[in-house]
């Protein structure tokens, strides 16, 4: 009896647990996402307007906004208004590390351009007998070239199940093997400890 009580509440451990998770990070996102709509007068947002708070307005606010910015930063004069708005912020002294910083990150990462984080690959990690799965986010140049070579390639080491955390590290390209899967899927078998495997990618060749 306590064996089969014991093996039903796992099974509902595994039903509940992910999706519990996935409804907090949600509800984090979309009351996130909802801090938008004080950016309208207060006649216009939802209170005023049914008399109550409805969840999720903003998400449609934000992508707005985001469209609208991006459809800005696409043509000329939009490019010229948003470098004077950078030039202001690059000379303030503290929000200027802060910003170069996170805008250069989010300009390797996004950008379509970007290779950051396009491949995934297997590196010797913690010590040579050892293997872990890792993504490529460059390759070193300047000093780090001068001093290890132009063969070195510079990796992300997620942790599990947290990838949201991680060591950087600089190996050689020789010491890594490519593999076919994914990042989605590699950054899943991290999140995973290993059990949500991968099947191997199907190649349709083109006639």
């Amino acid at each position: 009896m306590m064996h089969t009580l014991r093996r039903y509440f796992v099974a509902g451990l595994l039903v509940w647990i992910p999706l519990g998770i996935t409804l907090w990070v949600l509800k984090i996102l979309v009351d996130l996402m909802d801090e938008s709509l004080r950016l309208l007068p207060e006649a216009y947002r939802s209170e005023a307007l049914f008399g109550f708070h409805v969840p999720g307005l903003g998400i449609i606010l934000t992508l707005a906004i985001v469209i609208a910015t991006g459809a800005l930063a696409a043509n000329f004069f939009g490019r010229k208004i948003l470098a004077l708005g950078d030039n202001v912020v690059t000379r303030i002294p503290i929000v200027r590390s802060i910003y170069g910083g996170v805008k250069q990150i989010s300009d390797t990462l996004f950008s379509p351009e970007g290779k950051a984080f396009r491949r995934a690959v297997l590196v010797r990690y913690p010590h040579q007998g050892a293997w872990t799965v890792a993504l490529v986010t460059g390759t070193p140049r300047h000093e780090l070239a001068e001093r290890l070579g132009t063969d070195q390639i510079s990796v992300f080491v997620p942790t599990t199940p947290n990838i949201t955390a991680g060591f950087f590290l600089v190996v050689p390209r020789s010491d890594t093997i490519e593999l076919d899967m994914t990042v989605d899927a590699a950054l899943k078998y991290i999140i995973s400890m290993g059990v949500a495997e991968p099947a191997p990618r199907v190649h349709h060749n083109a006639n």
